[in-house]
């Protein structure tokens, strides 16, 4: 990503999947991230959700003694407009209509 990019035209990505799902024999969420390291995409990182809930209002969180019943991940990844949406369409074949994907105008501020 060019210093043009970082201050004028960054986006986003923000994908939801559950902490559960699978892309073969990998971790959704570890299959997303491979896939967006390949293509060269500036930055990704995985969180882990507490608690969440999506459209089917299925409750999502961590149960006594840190057992799960399957926590909502969100992936976010950052770089230029063009690159961005170049992984979308692999990301959503990636994904097979399991998650949501988010794109955001975002500005990125060097700390």
């Amino acid at each position: 990503m060019s210093a043009a990019e970082i201050s004028t035209n960054t986006k986003m990505l923000l994908i939801f999947v559950d902490e559960t799902a699978k892309h073969g024999e990998t971790s959704l969420y570890e299959a997303v991230v491979r896939r967006l390291l390949a293509r060269g995409v500036a930055g990704a990182t995985v969180n882990m959700g507490v608690m969440g809930f999506g459209v089917h209002l299925h409750l999502h969180r961590r149960r006594l003694l840190g057992v799960s019943d399957d926590r909502p991940v969100t992936i976010t990844a950052v770089d230029g407009e063009a690159r961005i949406r170049e992984v979308i369409p692999e990301v959503r074949e990636l994904l097979a209509g399991q998650g949501l994907i988010v794109l955001l105008d975002a500005e990125v501020i060097k700390a």
